[in-house]
C-alpha cells in the first residue's frame, strides 16, 4: 500500500518541477508525442511564462500537435527575439514554418541563422530537409524505388558539378 502513495507522490513532484517537466516534453517531442509532450511543456510554461525555451519548445509541441500555425510560429519568434543567439530556437521556428507548409520562409529563416552562425551543421541538416525536392526521374516505380535513388544521386552529383 506505501508503494503506491509513493508512485504518487513522485508524480505530483514531477508535476511540481517545470525543470522537470520540460525535460520531459523534450524527451516525448524526440519520440514522436507531441501530444504528451504538449501537457508538459504547458506545465513549464504556465510556472514562468518569460523562460525563451519553455516558449521556443512549447511553440513546436502546439505546431506538431494541433496545428496551430499561428500560435506556434508567433512562440517561436518570440522565443528567438528573446534570445537570439540560440540555434535550437532558430531551428524549431524553421521547423513550424516548415511543417506548415511555409517552405520560402522556413529557408528565410534558416538561412539567416546560417548567417548568424556560420556553417552550423545542424542549421545545414535543417535546411536540407526543408529544400523542394526534385520530381523523381522514374516516377511510375516511386520516389523510394532504388533506380529513382540512384539516378537522383546522379543528377544531384552532375548538377553540383555544373553549378561550382
Amino acid at each position: 500500500m506505501s508503494l503506491g502513495f509513493v508512485t504518487e507522490t513522485n508524480k505530483d513532484a514531477v508535476h511540481d518541477d517545470p525543470k522537470a517537466e520540460f525535460r520531459e516534453g523534450i524527451e516525448l517531442l524526440k519520440n514522436e508525442y507531441p501530444q504528451k509532450a504538449l501537457v508538459r511543456l504547458m506545465h513549464a510554461f504556465e510556472s514562468d511564462k518569460h523562460n525563451a525555451y519553455y516558449i521556443s519548445f512549447l511553440g513546436l509541441a502546439i505546431g506538431r500537435a494541433q496545428r496551430k500555425w499561428d500560435k506556434a510560429s508567433e512562440l517561436c519568434e518570440m522565443a528567438v527575439q528573446l534570445k537570439p543567439k540560440e540555434i535550437q530556437f532558430h531551428l524549431n521556428l524553421g521547423e513550424v514554418y516548415a511543417l506548415a507548409g511555409m517552405r520560402e520562409k522556413a529557408l528565410d529563416k534558416l538561412d539567416y541563422a546560417l548567417g548568424l552562425f556560420g556553417d552550423d551543421a545542424r542549421l545545414k541538416h535543417a535546411r536540407s530537409r526543408v529544400e523542394k525536392r526534385r520530381a523523381p526521374l522514374l516516377p511510375f516505380f516511386g520516389r523510394e524505388h532504388f533506380l529513382n535513388r540512384e539516378f537522383g544521386r546522379l543528377r544531384h552529383r552532375v548538377w553540383k558539378s555544373l553549378t561550382k
